[in-house]
C-alpha cells in the first residue's frame, strides 16, 4: 500500500494561533493570504513531498480557481485540489474550466466537489435549495461533467435541477481530474458511490471512520464501483510527545472565549451531518479534548469543517496514520498552524518514518540527498 499526502492552502489567512471561523462564518488570520505568502506555503508543501494542496471554497476565503491558477507557474510538480460547489457554476463551464486548468498546468488538477455550505451562506450566493435538493443537484452536475469529459458528440441532459442541450467540449481534460467528495448525510452516500473517485471524511475516532467507510463501500459495490478513501485532519507533530502537547495547549490557551461562543453559535445553525458530528466531539467545552489516543478536538472549538488534529511525537502520529490506513484510507489531507512551519515538521519528522516502513514515497524524488534530521533539542545541546 502506498499512501498519498496533501497539504492545505489557507486562502483566508494563516496564524501561529488557531484561525477562528469558516463554513459560513467569517475568518481571517494575522498572516494575510497574500499571493506571496500562499506561494511560500505551496513551496513548503512541494519541498516536503506533499502531492497536492487543497484550496477551500466559501465566502470566507479567496476564490479557489483563480488563486490556484496563479500558483501554477511558481510550482513545478505540485497538484491543486480545487474545491468547487455545484449550483454556483454551470456543469458545462465547470467541465471546460477543468480542461483549461489541466492543459495550462500540465495535468496538475484534482477536484473537491462540495455540495454546499451552511444554508445562510448558500442563500447569500443565491442558492435556496434545501440539503436534499443540493445533493440531487450535485449528482446531476457530476453526471453532466463526467459525460462531457468523455463525450465526442454533443450531449443533452434534463434533470430536476440541471438542464443542458447539445453540450460538447472543444478540448477534453487530459488526464481527467480525480473527483474527491465528502458527505456524512444519507443523501451524500449514493452520490459518492456513483460519481466520486475518492470519498473524504473528517478525522473521527477509528470506529466511527470505519463505520462510515463500510457504508460507502456497500453503496459503491451496488454501483459496481470501487473507491479510494481519504481523511481530512490537522496535525501537530514534534520530536517528542511532550513538545507536541505543549503546542496544543498553547493553541488552546490563546483562544479567545468570545471566539468560541461566536463560532459555536454560528455552527449551531448547521444542517450538515458532518459538521454536527464534529461539534459533538467537544460539545463546545475545553474539557476532555483528547477524544481518542493522540486525537484532539480543540481545533473544532473555533473552526468549522475539519475540527480534529493528530497530536504527538513523529512516531505516534505516524502510527495513528497507519491505523487509519488499515481501515482503507490512502489519501491524507493535512494542515497545521502555521501552515509553512507545520509542513516542515510533518515533512521532516513523519514522512521519513512512513517511507522507512514502505508506506510512502515522494511523488517527485529529490535530486539531492538531504542529511538526516537532528532533533532540535539534540542540535541545541551540541552547539552549546
Amino acid at each position: 500500500m502506498s499512501l498519498s499526502f496533501h497539504w492545505f492552502l489557507p486562502t483566508y489567512g494563516d496564524s501561529r494561533d488557531l484561525v477562528a471561523g469558516g463554513h459560513g462564518t467569517s475568518m481571517a488570520g494575522d498572516r494575510p493570504a497574500s499571493l506571496r505568502y500562499l506561494n511560500q506555503i505551496a513551496g513548503a508543501a512541494e519541498e516536503n513531498g506533499f502531492e497536492a494542496v487543497l484550496t477551500p471554497t466559501g465566502a470566507w476565503c479567496e476564490d479557489a480557481w483563480l488563486t490556484t491558477a496563479m500558483l501554477v507557474e511558481t510550482t513545478e510538480a505540485l497538484k491543486f485540489l480545487v474545491a468547487l460547489r455545484p449550483g454556483l457554476v454551470s456543469p458545462t463551464l465547470a467541465a471546460q474550466m477543468a480542461g483549461t486548468f489541466q492543459r495550462h498546468s500540465r495535468g496538475r488538477l484534482l477536484l473537491n466537489v462540495v455540495t454546499g455550505g451552511e444554508p445562510h451562506e448558500q442563500q447569500a450566493y443565491g442558492d435556496f435549495l434545501d440539503k436534499e435538493q443540493r445533493y440531487e443537484r450535485t449528482g446531476e452536475f457530476l453526471d453532466v461533467v463526467r459525460n462531457l469529459w468523455a463525450a465526442r458528440e454533443p450531449i443533452s441532459f434534463e434533470g430536476k435541477h440541471i438542464r443542458v442541450t447539445d453540450a460538447l467540449l472543444n478540448n477534453h481534460p487530459d488526464p481527467v481530474p480525480p473527483v474527491f467528495f465528502g458527505g456524512s448525510s444519507a443523501a451524500a452516500g449514493p452520490v459518492a458511490a456513483r460519481y466520486a473517485d475518492t470519498y473524504l471524511t473528517w478525522g473521527e475516532p477509528l470506529f466511527a471512520v470505519s463505520k462510515k467507510l463500510e457504508w460507502i463501500r456497500r453503496l459503491a459495490v451496488d454501483q459496481g464501483r470501487k473507491l479510494d478513501y481519504g481523511l481530512r485532519i490537522h496535525v501537530i507533530t514534534r520530536d517528542t510527545s511532550e513538545q507536541a502537547w505543549a503546542e496544543a495547549n498553547r493553541l488552546l490557551e490563546a483562544i479567545d472565549p468570545a471566539d468560541i461562543e461566536r463560532v459555536q453559535a454560528n455552527l449551531a445553525r448547521t444542517d450538515s451531518e458532518g459538521q454536527r458530528r464534529m461539534l459533538e466531539l467537544h460539545g463546545g467545552s475545553t474539557d476532555r479534548l483528547e477524544i481518542a489516543p493522540n486525537l484532539w478536538a480543540g481545533v473544532g472549538l473555533v473552526r468549522g469543517g475539519a475540527g480534529t488534529a493528530l497530536v504527538g511525537s513523529h512516531e505516534e502520529v505516524a502510527e495513528r496514520l497507519i491505523e487509519y490506513s488499515r481501515l482503507g484510507i490512502t489519501q491524507f489531507i493535512l494542515s497545521g498552524y502555521p501552515h509553512v512551519e507545520e509542513a516542515y515538521w510533518f515533512g521532516e519528522g513523519v514522512l521519513p518514518i512512513l517511507r522507512r516502513r514502505g508506506l510512502w514515497r515522494p511523488p517527485v524524488e529529490r535530486t539531492t540527498v538531504l542529511p538526516a534530521r537532528i532533533p532540535f533539542a539534540e542540535a541545541a545541546a551540541s552547539s552549546s
